[in-house]
């Protein structure tokens, strides 16, 4: 194995993966979905800077090409059970988070099974940007984890009816009401949208992984 600057970059977006989740552990929301949110834009940045740094420098290694994306899917599957948790199983990111963790792990046993000719499968720009997708739409939902936790926190105590008067702007909006719950409406849509997205996009490049693959797995 070499040790070299991109792949001391993949590594540690690889160990930053479950410490996604352990923040939930150490901290209260709203500051566990910050923190895990500047956890993973940082780490999710890497994933650019370690290849390209690679690429830049002509440190390409066997042991870079076999890390980076299972760090990248280690990132991923991590933060969509997080988020799928906390969202209370609701449909809309239960069934894009199945579909996308089903593929990943559909397409890494692929790549095991395939050994030496797995170079079949090599990362295409489709799925470049499935991940981009996919990465986006996590940190965009760790947002709207935040956003709510702020407004339960401002209603505390108020009946519903005094919550509709605020927001219909007849009581003074003294605890920024309106804001939080902006936030959190907003964050949620573009999230489940770019979700969907990258659910679309992990299908099509799974299917496509899967043609690829299909004259080796016939028997002789």
């Amino acid at each position: 194995m070499t040790w070299n600057i991109p792949n001391i970059l993949t590594l540690l977006r690889l160990l930053a993966a479950p410490g996604v989740a352990i923040l939930f552990l150490y901290f209260a929301r709203p500051w566990a979905d910050w923190f895990a949110l500047i956890l993973f834009i940082i780490a999710a940045s890497t994933d650019w800077l370690d290849g390209y740094l690679a690429r830049a420098w002509n440190q390409q290694t066997k042991f870079g090409a076999m890390l980076d994306p299972i760090a990248d899917k280690a990132m991923v599957i991590i933060a969509l059970l997080v988020i799928t948790g906390f969202s209370g199983m609701n449909p809309w990111i239960l069934l894009p988070a199945t579909l996308i963790m089903f593929r990943e792990t559909f397409v890494s046993g692929l790549r095991e099974f395939l050994g030496d000719t797995a170079g079949t499968l090599k990362v295409t720009k489709l799925a470049k940007w499935k991940t981009a997708a996919q990465m986006t739409a996590i940190a965009v939902l760790f947002s709207t984890g935040a956003f709510e936790t702020y407004f339960e926190i401002a209603v505390e105590g108020m009946d519903t009816a005094t919550i509709d008067a605020i927001i219909l702007g007849d009581i003074p909006d003294e605890n920024g009401i309106v804001w939080k719950l902006n936030g959190a409406f907003y964050s949620w849509w573009v999230g489940i949208v770019l979700l969907w997205v990258a659910m679309g996009l992990t299908v099509i490049t799974g299917a496509d992984y899967l043609r690829k693959a299909t004259p080796y797995l016939k028997d002789d």
